[in-house]
């Protein structure tokens, strides 16, 4: 009899922003295969049985492979176990989550998609940052910037010159070279830039500067992952409602992913060669 995958977000970092759904799925799970921006405090609180580290830090170069992630799911689950899929943030936010429901639909495996918080609403909300706040916006956009060509020219022009708020994921690395497409395009100066540094957790640091400023404040910083982009007039309420202040330690809430140091990670790009 074949088991069942539970595809679960667990929120931007904070262990009590996941969701009583999502607990109850883990509470039930024979096996957890966890992502690395997963609060341990979760898996210590509400989970018994086995972990399997699957993590993924593609700019360090040490990450769990998404076809042997997927491998795992399928075996396990035609084992009969039932296996959570635990990711940070929501599942269906820049995640690889269509290339799982393609493997679990194609072994006709049972799956349940149970939302989490996904890091833009983690971040605003621990910034004092209404990303839509009325008379500073109207919409947002969640985008990433992680490759240089992903976003093309014509583009950049709609975003210097729409008032949505702009979020981006996974860009701080190229956070100098976003900015400079923007200011090049003549985005407006009542605009700002925050960057949010392990939003939600407790050593969680907001930097925020106008698009002048960056090149003599913000520049040449190195961010903790993971960082998050807000971009625009909503920005500018940071000062007022913020109620978080910033943690002044350089630690790391989430381990980085050093190797692939799971034995049955191991097992399976053995046999994956």
């Amino acid at each position: 009899m074949k088991g069942k995958v539970y595809l679960i977000g667990a929120g931007p970092g904070d262990p009590d922003l996941i969701t009583i759904k999502a607990i109850k799925a883990l509470q039930k799970s024979d096996i957890v295969l966890v992502d690395r921006l997963v609060s341990s405090q979760i898996l210590e609180d509400y989970f018994s049985g086995e972990i399997v580290h699957v993590g993924k830090e593609c700019r360090r170069g040490a990450s769990t492979p998404q076809s042997i992630i997927n491998e795992m799911m399928v075996q396990y689950a035609q084992e009969g176990k039932i296996v959570s899929r635990l990711k940070g943030g929501d599942v269906s936010i820049f995640s690889n989550v269509l290339d799982e429901l393609k493997a679990l639909k194609s072994h006709a495996i049972s799956y349940e998609i149970i939302p989490g918080i996904t890091a833009a609403l983690g971040a605003a909300s621990y910034s004092g940052i209404p990303l839509t706040a009325r008379e500073y916006t109207t919409a947002v956009r969640f985008m990433t910037y992680y490759k240089n060509d992903i976003v093309g020219d014509e583009y950049w022009k709609d975003l210097a010159g729409t008032k949505d708020t702009l979020v981006f994921y996974m860009s701080v690395a190229t956070l100098p070279q976003l900015v400079e497409k923007l200011k090049k395009e003549n985005i407006t100066s009542d605009k700002k830039i925050a960057i949010i540094e392990q939003a939600t957790t407790p050593l969680q640091r907001v930097h925020t500067c106008s698009f002048e400023e960056y090149e003599t404040t913000l520049k040449n910083k190195k961010f903790i992952s993971p960082s998050l982009v807000i971009i625009g007039n909503v920005v500018n309420l940071y000062d007022e409602f913020h109620w978080l202040e910033n943690n002044s330690s350089e630690d790391q809430y989430f381990p980085p992913v050093e190797k692939l140091n799971n034995y049955l990670t191991y097992k399976y790009v053995e046999n994956a060669v």
